[in-house]
């Protein structure tokens, strides 16, 4: 089985109205079906673009508005996914559950059934100037064209919750990222590759470009997009099957070959989910 997907360098950029927002969006999605995606990707915390809009008085909205914003952008996205026919993950939006917030990956799919993920990690700046709460549950998502995973940025560093995603059935692994400079990109950006022949998944990973000058710990992204498969001889010898120009506005797409995956995992040069040694340390069954 065979899917075919795009990552979005979202290029943040102040705008003035929702209906910016939406425009901009649905430019990527018809891009992307231009392409016959089935899948596509946007960034974490691209909808903070919201944010830009302001207030009455010109000054940008805060952490605290942005889940204001979050019945329109269920409406927009289930609305995009039908039109075109796609599996959308909406990146991540900021959304209020019992007073907290919470920072939750989307995906929407194309017959209006939306599914969620929080973000499980949290990253110190979250905690201490966004007030985040960490999600507390790993869920992965059935399509029709086999099982996937969403884990947000920080999510991908840590070895265990892949693990969980993987033992779970996800054979894809959908990252949307944010991040600010070089450290905090490659820290994604390796820690995606290594994930990906540690469980020998698929990940798609993508990032935020461009600056919002008004939006605090917004004004910087450093992004790029990358298909990324594990490391063996049916697969390109770098890991990459597309990537994106570092800091550019762009769509890369490519064919994910789901039983290329299953060949790997019982006769590849290594076969590293199988030969766990379990006997020594978790099973995450």
């Amino acid at each position: 089985m065979k899917l075919r997907v795009s990552a979005v360098q979202y290029q943040l950029q102040t705008i003035s109205s929702f209906e910016q927002f939406a425009a901009q969006a649905e430019h990527y999605i018809r891009t992307a079906s231009e392409y016959g995606t089935e899948f596509v990707l946007f960034p974490e915390f691209f909808t903070t673009q919201l944010m830009s809009i302001g207030d009455e008085q010109g000054n940008a909205l805060t952490i605290e508005d942005l889940p204001n914003f979050t019945e329109q952008y269920e409406q927009l996205f289930t609305s995009l996914a039908a039109k075109y026919s796609m599996h959308v993950i909406g990146g991540t939006h900021v959304i209020r559950r019992e007073g907290k917030l919470y920072n939750t990956a989307h995906l929407f799919y194309p017959d209006g059934r939306i599914a969620r993920q929080d973000k499980i990690h949290i990253t110190p700046t979250e905690v201490e100037e966004w007030n985040m709460a960490p999600g507390d549950g790993l869920e992965v998502f059935d399509t029709d064209k086999g099982r996937i995973a969403m884990l947000t940025c920080y999510d991908i560093e840590f070895p265990e919750i892949v693990r969980m995603a993987k033992a779970k059935g996800a054979d894809v692994i959908f990252c949307p990222s944010c991040t600010d400079d070089r450290h905090g990109f490659y820290r994604v950006r390796y820690t995606s590759h290594a994930r990906a022949v540690e469980n020998q998944v698929y990940v798609v990973l993508t990032g935020t470009v461009g600056n919002l000058p008004t939006v605090d710990f917004m004004r910087a992204n450093y992004g790029q997009a990358a298909i990324i498969t594990p490391n063996d001889i049916p697969f390109p010898p770098r890991g990459i099957l597309a990537e994106g120009e570092i800091n550019n506005d762009m769509i890369v797409t490519a064919d994910l070959d789901l039983d290329l995956l299953y060949e790997v995992r019982e006769r590849g040069s290594v076969t590293t989910w199988r030969d766990r040694r379990t006997d020594l340390y978790t099973d995450w069954k």
